[in-house]
């Protein structure tokens, strides 16, 4: 299993209008080979902004980089650079992880 997250400051004030476009985009994830499960989290407030992670979680990197390669990547991301003016503090910062250990509830 990998993980891909990507960590996003938003200004404050701009959380709903970042959801809206979270919630309103067409991910095409589910075109593509190995993809397992998607999450946008919000996490902890500063003073300046709100962190929020996507969380995407694949069956392998190989996977994963298949994504970052594929057309749906591209059309799931042609409009990311328009929506960011005033909402985002910076691009966002990307982190990778292979799953080393998994538990998983077990049915009772």
């Amino acid at each position: 299993m990998y993980i891909a997250m990507n960590r996003f400051r938003i200004v404050k004030g701009q959380e709903a209008a970042f959801e809206r476009i979270w919630a309103a985009r067409d991910t095409h994830l589910n075109e593509v080979p190995g993809f397992v499960e998607f999450h946008l989290l919000r996490g902890p407030e500063a003073e300046d902004h709100t962190l929020y992670v996507s969380h995407t979680i694949w069956e392998s990197a190989t996977h994963f980089e298949g994504w970052t390669r594929s057309e749906a990547f591209r059309k799931a991301h042609a409009n990311a650079g328009k929506t960011r003016q005033g909402i985002y503090q910076g691009p966002p910062r990307f982190e990778g992880f292979d799953a080393v250990q998994t538990i998983t509830r077990q049915p009772a």
